[in-house]
């Protein structure tokens, strides 16, 4: 299976950053992907104004040309976007919520995820403006140019979920083989370290393969480390069901691209059999 991370720096503006989607979308293509990872809010970037005046139904604009890229590549794509949720007083003030959603989308699959675990931490309140959801999502994606191979169980979680590992267990001990986990990461001091770190766990923990795509770094090398976000501190991490570095991205925009055997999977967890001993309790 072959698997590229789209590590984008987001902006304020849906439709300048689905162009750049559309752009990614086609290079994957070219490369023979299966599977392309987005980061989490690629719709709008967080920090950049209201999300609910640009939030959009599964069936608007934003997530029709997504789909529509998708289908054309022959690829399945997974990307963050927003959609309308519900209305809640707070403080006393109305707040109109959106869910902080993964699109999943290509030949055969269309599926999403509501962020469940919301970013309640470091002086940041997502619950204000964000709905959580309530199940974990599976899809059967594809894998193969032209005549199909095989399905992959990809198993679907969003940024700051990865701090909560039974939702990466649930997702394996219900069939995933890959978990892909679009992220928006806060940055500020030891996040780089935490974020490939909790990546790398949750692949030991499930003995999954953990397609982890974060947003660039706004500002690049220079803001580094400095407790803003969240917007992305780059380091876009593919980690093996063994904690082994697949592939990582550096500081910038990047399509990085890498190749997985999942039919290794069964060996590996033959070797490292963490869910059957959690099975049988």
């Amino acid at each position: 299976m072959r698997i590229a991370l789209a590590q984008l720096e987001l902006s304020a503006e849906p439709q300048e950053n689905l162009e750049a989607v559309k752009n990614a979308i086609e290079r994957a293509a070219n490369e023979h992907a299966d599977l392309v990872v987005f980061p989490e809010a690629t719709m709008k970037a967080f920090g950049t104004g209201r999300l609910d005046t640009a939030a959009e139904p599964l069936d608007g604009p934003f997530a029709t040309g997504v789909r529509n890229a998708a289908e054309a590549a022959g690829l399945t794509v997974v990307l963050g976007m927003f959609r309308p949720a519900d209305d809640i007083e707070r403080d006393g003030k109305e707040l109109h919520r959106v869910y902080n959603t993964l699109l999943v989308t290509g030949p055969g699959v269309d599926a999403h995820y509501d962020k469940i675990k919301l970013f309640d931490a470091y002086g940041f309140r997502e619950s204000d403006t964000v709905a959580p959801g309530t199940e974990t999502v599976i899809v059967d994606v594809p894998v193969g140019r032209g005549e199909v191979r095989r399905t992959v169980r990809l198993g679907l979680a969003t940024c700051f979920d990865v701090r909560f590992p039974e939702h990466f267990t649930d997702l394996a001990m219900a069939g995933a083989e890959v978990i892909a986990l679009p992220a928006s990461w806060n940055d500020g001091p030891h996040k780089v370290a935490q974020w490939t770190a909790l990546a790398a766990a949750r692949a030991m923990d499930t003995t999954c393969f953990i397609a982890a795509t974060d947003a660039a770094r706004p500002g690049g090398s220079p803001k580094a480390g400095k407790p803003e976000g969240p917007t992305g501190v780059r380091n876009s991490i593919l980690v093996a069901p063994d904690g082994e570095v697949v592939a990582q991205a550096g500081y910038g925009p990047q399509l990085l691209i890498a190749d997985i055997d999942v039919d290794d999977l069964d060996r590996i967890r033959k070797t490292i059999p963490v869910l059957e001993i959690r099975k049988n309790g």
